[in-house]
C-alpha cells in the first residue's frame, strides 16, 4: 500500500527576527550613548577658555594703543614729508632761475701784475 502523505512543512524565512534583533541592539546601544552623555548636566565653563578670552581682550586693547601710536607716528612723518618736499621743491626752483639767468660778466680793469727779482 501506500504510505500516507506526511505534511512537510515549507521552510521559513527567519530573516525578519535577524533584523528585529539588529534593530533592537541599534535602538539599546543608541539610548545606552544617550544617556551617558548625561545631556541634562550643563558642562563646567573650561578656565582655559575663558583665560584665552580674557587674554584675547587684552591682546586688542594693546592693539587699539599700538595703532594709535604708530598712527601719530606716521601722521608726524608725513608733515616732515611734505616739509622736506617742499625745501627739495624750492631748491629746484632756485637752480633753475640760477640757471636760466644769463651769467653777469664783469669786466675788470686791474693793474698789470710784475713780479720782479733781482738775484
Amino acid at each position: 500500500m501506500t504510505e500516507p502523505a506526511r505534511r512537510t512543512k515549507p521552510p521559513m524565512d527567519t530573516s525578519h527576527r535577524v533584523y528585529a534583533v539588529v534593530l533592537a541592539l541599534a535602538v539599546f546601544f543608541v539610548s545606552w550613548a544617550g544617556i551617558a552623555a548625561k545631556p541634562w548636566v550643563a558642562a563646567k565653563p573650561d578656565p582655559r577658555l575663558a583665560a584665552l578670552a580674557a587674554r584675547e581682550q587684552r591682546l586688542r586693547a594693546d592693539a587699539k594703543l599700538v595703532q594709535r601710536v604708530v598712527d601719530r607716528r606716521m601722521a608726524a612723518h608725513r608733515a616732515a614729508l611734505r616739509a622736506r618736499r617742499a625745501q627739495i621743491a624750492a631748491v629746484q626752483a632756485r637752480a633753475q632761475q640760477a640757471a636760466a639767468a644769463p651769467p653777469s660778466v664783469r669786466i675788470v680793469n686791474l693793474p698789470p701784475l710784475t713780479i720782479t727779482r733781482t738775484s
